[in-house]
């Protein structure tokens, strides 16, 4: 069920992504380079969930070393130098498949190449306004600890300039919190 993302896994990632999240989340241009900031030493933290040939869920993260903490980010609060922190980027979960425990597989599947990648910490922005605050949980669950909260993390960035938010629209204000996992 759980394997290492792969090129070809890339449109249905695109496609689950911006069904989520929203439109304009991804494209291939977005996917091939958050796929690469995942790899580092031949290990690839990117995961997916297929069954029966159905994309049930995806996680990427951007290997300790190849992300820079930007203005979103408080390292000084995270008591581990930033190159030795992996970016939880994004935990996807289809909506048939939710509460089955999916996010926590892959996420763990990520937290166990970070660490051979030398990863001693990850940090996340989990999207405060998620179905049940399901973001917020599961991350809780696995250790994850609050560091800050970042309003309108998503308005308007250089990451994602055509994001339309499934909850705000094109002008989205929902809320990131900063979470640190020691691993």
């Amino acid at each position: 069920m759980i394997q290492s993302l792969s090129p070809q896994h890339f449109s249905d990632v695109i496609q689950l992504g911006n069904l989520v999240h929203g439109a304009g989340y991804l494209d291939r241009h977005s996917i091939e380079l958050l796929y690469k900031k995942g790899i580092k030493s031949g290990i690839n933290a990117n995961f997916v969930a297929y069954q029966d040939g159905e994309l049930l869920g995806f996680r990427l993260t951007y290997a300790p070393g190849h992300w820079l903490p930007d203005r979103w980010c408080t390292p000084d609060a995270w008591g581990i130098k930033p190159n030795e922190v992996c970016y939880f980027k994004c935990n996807t979960v289809a909506e048939g498949s939710r509460g089955k425990g999916i996010g926590g597989q892959l996420l763990n599947a990520s937290i166990a190449a970070a660490k051979l990648q030398g990863a001693k910490a990850g940090v996340s922005h989990l999207w405060k306004q998620s179905p049940n605050n399901s973001a917020i949980r599961y991350f809780s669950k696995a250790g994850g600890v609050l560091i800050k909260e970042h309003p309108n993390r998503w308005n308007d960035t250089l990451e994602h300039p055509d994001y339309v938010c499934v909850l705000c629209g094109a002008d989205c204000h929902c809320t990131a919190s900063e979470m640190l996992l020691v691993l």
